[in-house]
């Protein structure tokens, strides 16, 4: 008996320890390493906030706005400080957070920016400075939504700011160097589009589902990683994650089969199943050698409660593969 009792211990730990989902409520997750700490930033009350030292274990931490921007009652009245999808880097000596303000299926929406020197809450610097609105769209003006940004530095030191969802695509605008404000004179380009319907209101977000952008670099390659289709509703969430490349990083990005992203193309690589309602809104980086991606998925085995995922990237002949794929 004491043999089995070890047997399925040493089952369980393995299961454990190779489980691409962890036990923590996130959406929209990023994540970035000071020293020996891992920070993950989320969609939440403040911009939700984790540390780790190992990626498995997660402590929660304050959140990054204990009170809302003062600026965000102007984009959305009566703002609950409810902060979607942020996106950090480390540039110039500090820590950019990106962060969107909207209010749902509307594109009265915002891009912020604050800045930070340490992650560290316990460090006598850490201080979270408000740089205020980056972009910001407007509905019956803009066919695009100020939400979902990712700053991607080019290989000629350009910062650039992709960002997006439903409407006419995802947006790619070129920032100042000083990486809060867009650079003039400007410079947009559209990076992923599919169809919408003709006769739909510019008011309404529209059925051409696609959202989140990620821009990647690996080799000689931009790699745009997007999340397709309907997000946060459970079981009924369609999430998935298709990806397309260029050599640029202001595209054209086209997908396995040679079809541009901004013609409706994209290669599928990561969707749900039946223990995981939509997997998406992913981010990805190179920690200890290892390519990772980062996303999040509903639990079928716990009432539908988002969860991190996390998988390993794997590249073939060019092209992203996750392990394990299901």
């Amino acid at each position: 008996m004491k043999n089995s009792i070890s047997i399925f211990f040493l089952i369980f730990i393995g299961i454990f320890m190779n489980s691409n989902a962890q036990d923590i409520r996130v959406h929209d997750p990023v994540v970035i390493k000071q020293n020996d700490t891992y920070y993950l930033y989320n969609t939440g009350w403040g911009i939700g906030v984790y540390s780790s030292k190992d990626l498995k274990n997660w402590k929660k931490e304050p959140p990054v706005f204990p009170e809302k921007p003062e600026w965000t009652d102007s984009v959305v009245p009566d703002f609950k400080n409810h902060i979607w999808a942020p996106d950090i880097s480390y540039h110039n000596g500090k820590y950019y957070l990106y962060y969107s303000v909207s209010a749902f299926a509307k594109n009265t929406s915002a891009i912020g920016v604050a800045t930070n020197t340490t992650l560290d809450p316990d460090d006598k610097d850490y201080n979270w400075v408000d740089h205020g609105i980056v972009i910001r769209s407007i509905p019956n003006r803009d066919m695009w939504n100020a939400i979902d940004p990712n700053l991607i530095i080019d290989e000629e030191g350009t910062p650039w700011l992709a960002f997006g969802s439903f409407w006419n695509g995802l947006k790619l605008v070129k920032l100042d160097k000083n990486l809060t404000k867009i650079a003039k004179p400007q410079e947009w380009h559209t990076i992923a589009r599919r169809e919408r319907s003709f006769k739909i209101p510019d008011a309404d977000p529209g059925d051409a589902a696609l959202e989140a952008p990620f821009i990647y670099k690996k080799g000689d390659w931009y790699y745009l990683f997007l999340s397709w289709d309907l997000c946060c509703r459970g079981e009924n969430s369609t999430y998935k994650v298709a990806v397309g490349r260029s050599k640029n990083v202001t595209g054209p990005y086209v997908d396995k089969e040679g079809i541009p992203l901004s013609e409706g193309g994209g290669t599928v690589i990561l969707k749900g199943n039946e223990d995981w309602y939509g997997r998406g809104h992913n981010s990805i980086y190179n920690f200890e050698g290892k390519d990772l991606m980062f996303f999040h998925a509903y639990d079928a085995h716990d009432n539908g409660a988002p969860k991190l995922g996390i998988k390993e990237i794997k590249w073939v002949d060019g092209w992203p593969e996750l392990e394990p794929f299901n």
